[in-house]
């Protein structure tokens, strides 16, 4: 397996190993992202820890409005996290 393939890999692990916790297994609910976000983006993300924050990115996250965030809608919050990262690697 290639480097990125794995770092793949990684993304889908990550997202499995907190949405099997409660509710349907292939989904994150508000409280699941919210544990995501402080353990896995907390250096990435300002104010991880206020609720508000919280609530704004599930709602955007949450594309059907189904409260729940399945793997296609997570896929652009790995995507706006990795924009970031690749525009910090350019300030420093």
């Amino acid at each position: 397996m290639t480097q990125l393939e794995e770092y793949l890999e990684g993304i889908v692990n990550i997202f499995h190993q907190y949405s099997v916790r409660n509710g349907h297994f292939d989904t994150l609910s508000k409280g699941e992202l919210k544990q995501l976000l402080k353990k896995e983006l907390a250096n990435t993300i300002k104010n991880i820890k206020d609720k508000a924050v919280i609530n704004e990115i599930f709602q955007g996250l949450d594309a059907n409005q189904d409260e729940q965030v399945d793997f296609q809608e997570f896929i652009s919050l790995v995507a706006i996290a990795l924009k970031a990262a690749h525009y910090h690697t350019h300030k420093e």
